[in-house]
């Protein structure tokens, strides 16, 4: 049930809306039926990587078809500013119902949905999980610990959340230990994590949590109810900073022939019935308060999240690299 909130008017409009989303859910198609069901707006979409969607709408110029960029990462969204594809808008629905720190300072990209990255562990293995992520590198987890590579975005934004919340010294210390406690080279995307639980290969990983209430929902290859059972999780930090939050978000393109379509599609992802399909549709954590969870989100219990500002990690992501390769971690 989602809680009684404001809701934007997305009025009907006509016309047409060019999408260029990296986002590969398909889920989303019923984002975008209802939004042209409502406004009239047919959307046309482009999908691809978000670097090479940034790259082609470089090369187009103003010339580019694109009315707006969705994709992954407080990092992409960040670089794709700093590409100059984006374009600063004024709503005041977006800054209203979104919090601050998921908007950009400029009002070129905000967002719209939100993953936890979070602990996950071998509850017949592991008597004391790890409460933090600093506790992750902690030599009594040595062995132990899975994870992805470091030219991942979700590790590159992590470390840049390390970053801003204990400085450069501290995280460069976190990593070399975190490499020291690793249980098999970094290797795979998250559910490959859970899937090294399961396995025996890993006691610890990190996720993002929709990887496992997706897996709680409907079927994912390795991770059935017997599997997700002997999964313990821990939301970490929770007496510090709080569990560090992926999002999903987009920004009207630069050059945009439908400015006005576009600004009306990211209100629309503001509004509760959006909100709640990120979460109903995607396992996702809606970024606007006071919109309800679905049941398989909702099962992982309630926490406190980093509300670190998104930029200022994105910002830290070069130095999370300079840190990775000084470490070895892959």
């Amino acid at each position: 049930m989602v809680a009684m909130t404001s809701t934007p008017s997305v009025g009907f409009a006509e016309g047409e809306l060019n999408l260029y989303s990296s986002r590969h859910y398909d889920t989303d198609e019923r984002l975008y039926s209802d939004f042209t069901d409502a406004t009239g707006i047919e959307i046309n979409r482009i999908e691809g990587k978000a670097d090479e969607l940034i790259t082609r709408m470089q090369a187009e110029g103003a010339n580019s078809p694109a009315d707006i960029l969705l994709t992954v990462d407080t990092s992409r969204l960040e670089r794709a500013k700093a590409a100059g594809v984006l374009q600063s808008i004024e709503s005041a629905s977006l800054e209203d119902r979104l919090p601050d720190y998921l908007q950009d300072s400029d009002n070129q990209w905000f967002g719209f949905s939100q993953r936890a990255r979070i602990i996950f562990y071998d509850k017949a293995d592991v008597q004391n999980p790890p409460k933090s992520y600093l506790e992750l590198a902690d030599p009594a987890y040595e062995g132990m610990v899975c994870h992805r590579s470091s030219t991942n975005v979700y590790s590159q934004t992590l470390m840049g959340a390390i970053i801003a919340n204990h400085g450069e010294e501290a995280a460069q210390e976190w990593a070399a230990g975190f490499v020291n406690n690793f249980a098999r080279d970094p290797q795979g995307g998250d559910t490959d994590q859970l899937r090294g639980l399961v396995s025996g290969e890993c006691d610890i990983s990190i996720s993002n949590t929709y990887y496992f209430s997706r897996a709680l929902r409907r079927d994912v290859d390795g991770l059935n109810a017997e599997a997700l059972a002997s999964i313990g999780w821990v939301f970490p930090a929770q007496d510090a900073e709080g569990a560090h939050m992926n999002l999903s978000g987009g920004g009207v393109a630069a050059h945009a022939p439908n400015k006005e379509n576009a600004i009306k599609f990211l209100e629309y992802l503001a509004s509760d019935q959006a909100q709640q399909y990120f979460s109903a549709g995607n396992d996702e954590y809606p970024a606007v308060p006071g919109v309800g969870l679905s049941s398989s989100v909702a099962a992982l219990g309630i926490f406190k999240p980093d509300d670190l500002q998104a930029s200022e990690i994105a910002a830290n992501v070069p130095k999370a690299q300079a840190i990775f390769n000084a470490v070895g971690w892959e």
